[in-house]
């Protein structure tokens, strides 16, 4: 799921580059989110399959919208009219180095030394692009700049979201798109942006739902299923398929600092997923709801009679205590 939502979202940039040009950044932004709220829309799920959103949960999903629906997509939108495609698309790729960082800072999850050599590769190259673009002249920097805050604000979303990982991922979707829609909209109002075409229009539309609404909701599924510093990590190949359809469609911008910090990357991401992680540990009583299956060694309560596959209801689990390979999942947020 977080191979195919990074696909997803990697063929998304050089197509926003390609179908936004002209267009001002909020516009943009605006048809990209409309299109994700629609898949939002369409893929809700049933009350007995995943568990709803709350009206505690509508501080978490404005700050969710105002980062990842608002701040990023413009930063991005704006970005692209200003910076070569690949170095923006592999730019990118220090989102998996804000969202590691943070869900280190906030959600307990591991960073061993191996961790930490990975978001150093990053960062080295991340610092390479800058350098690169830098040589190309301000305005190719300024552009590049910009996409660094985009990753910067989407690692903040992705850290966010991780909390809402369990709720249905459509509804998630859907508010999180309409919110940021709206914004956007109202901001494209607000500073005279034109009206783009009908075509534009459609295709950012489309681009929207299957780039930021699928890609979304497999991101959200992924989270739940493995955290999110590794569901980042996997994410980081987006950038990769960006840059390589990038080059498909005529960016002729490659350099070899462009190859040495896209390799830096590269083994960044690699070596983040390499990583193994088993030891006792203790689990304490907790409530919660969310979908979850019979057969993965943490639901073990009864139902009459017992349902097949996932499902959603409130549950409680019993203090355990065991020892096998896990992820920093809902079920795995003990300190180290």
């Amino acid at each position: 799921m977080a191979l195919l939502a990074a696909a997803l979202f990697g063929i998304s940039t050089p197509l926003v580059q390609r179908f936004g040009a002209g267009l001002g950044a909020f516009s943009t932004a605006a048809l990209l989110y409309a299109g994700a709220a629609a898949i939002g829309l369409l893929s809700r799920q049933r009350i007995e399959r995943e568990a709803r959103l709350e009206r505690g949960d509508l501080p978490r999903l404005l700050a969710m919208a105002a980062f990842g629906a608002v701040i990023g997509p413009v930063a991005l939108a704006w970005g692209l009219q200003n910076t070569s495609g690949t170095s923006a698309s592999l730019m990118l790729t220090l989102e998996a180095l804000f969202t590691a960082v943070l869900a280190w800072r906030l959600y307990r999850e591991t960073m061993d030394g191996r961790v930490w050599t990975a978001m150093a590769l990053l960062l080295a190259g991340g610092m390479v692009l800058v350098i690169d673009q830098g040589r190309s002249g301000g305005a190719q920097l300024w552009g590049l700049l910009a996409v660094l805050l985009a990753t910067a604000a989407w690692g903040v979303d992705n850290t966010l979201s991780r909390a809402l990982a369990e709720r249905d991922p459509g509804q998630v979707v859907m508010v999180k798109a309409l919110l940021g829609a709206a914004t956007t909209s109202l901001l494209a109002v607000a500073f005279g942006e034109s009206l783009p075409s009908v075509g534009a229009a459609l295709a950012l539309f489309a681009v929207g739902a299957t780039g930021y609404g699928l890609s979304l909701r497999f991101y959200l599924l992924a989270q739940r299923a493995f955290g999110a510093a590794r569901t980042g990590s996997v994410f980081a190949f987006a950038p990769f398929i960006g840059a390589a359809l990038a080059v498909l469609l005529g960016d002729r911008s490659a350099s070899s600092l462009m190859a040495l910090g896209s390799l830096l990357m590269l083994a960044g991401v690699m070596l983040h997923l390499a990583e193994s992680h088993e030891h006792e540990h203790e689990h304490e009583a907790l409530d919660h709801e969310h979908a979850h299956r019979h057969d993965d060694g943490h639901h073990g309560h009864l139902h009459d009679p017992m349902p097949v596959g996932e499902h959603s209801h409130r549950h409680r689990h019993e203090p355990q205590k065991h020892a096998h390979a896990h992820v920093p999942d809902v079920h795995h947020a003990h300190w180290h």
